[in-house]
C-alpha cells in the first residue's frame, strides 16, 4: 500500500511540475487552432494513442468536427485542417510518417511529445513539450512510473485540462 500511494504521489508531483513549465502562448494557440479548424484530427499510437482517443472523445463531446487517423470512418486530412499528433519520443515511424504527409497537404501540424527536438517537433507548427519520455528515464521516477506512463498521464492530465479551459 505505501508503494502505491509513493506511486501516486510522485506522479502527481510531475504533473504539477511539467504545468509550471508550460508556454502560456503555445496553450492559447493550440486552444485558437482547436476552435477555428475545420476538421480536427488526433494520432497516436499504443498508449500515447489511447491518450489522443480520449481527447477526441472529449473535443466530440464539446461538439467539435474531430476524427482519430486510422479509424474507418474517418475522413482524409486536407488543407487548413488540424492535426495533434502524441508521441512520448518524437520518433514513433508512423507518427513521424503522419507528420510528414500532413505537412504535404498543408494541414497545420500540433506536436505532443517530451522532446522538443525530435522529428515530429520538427514537423510541427505548433509544440507542446510535455517531459517524461524516454530521456526522463535516467531519474528516479523511472522505477516508480516505467516507459512512457509519466508522459502518458501527463498528456492525458493536459488535454482534459485543455478541455476545461
Amino acid at each position: 500500500m505505501q508503494l502505491v500511494k509513493e506511486a501516486m504521489e510522485k506522479i502527481s508531483r510531475h504533473v504539477i511540475d511539467v504545468s509550471s513549465s508550460l508556454d502560456s502562448k503555445s496553450i492559447e494557440k493550440l486552444i485558437e487552432e482547436l476552435l477555428n479548424a475545420q476538421k480536427i484530427f488526433v494520432f497516436g499510437t499504443g498508449r500515447s494513442g489511447l491518450v489522443a482517443k480520449a481527447f477526441a472523445m472529449r473535443l466530440m463531446q464539446l461538439g467539435l468536427n474531430v476524427y482519430v487517423i486510422g479509424e474507418t470512418i474517418s475522413p482524409p486530412t486536407e488543407k487548413n485542417d488540424l492535426i495533434i499528433l502524441v508521441s512520448g519520443s518524437g520518433e514513433t515511424h508512423s507518427v513521424v510518417f503522419a507528420a510528414q504527409v500532413c505537412r504535404k497537404i498543408g494541414t497545420k501540424i500540433v506536436g505532443v511529445t517530451s522532446d522538443s527536438n525530435s522529428t515530429l517537433a520538427k514537423y510541427s507548427d505548433l509544440i507542446i513539450t510535455l517531459k517524461g519520455g524516454n530521456k526522463y528515464r535516467k531519474n528516479a521516477e523511472w522505477k516508480i512510473a516505467p516507459l512512457g506512463t509519466l508522459f502518458e498521464i501527463t498528456a492525458m492530465v493536459f488535454f482534459d485540462a485543455i478541455v476545461a479551459e
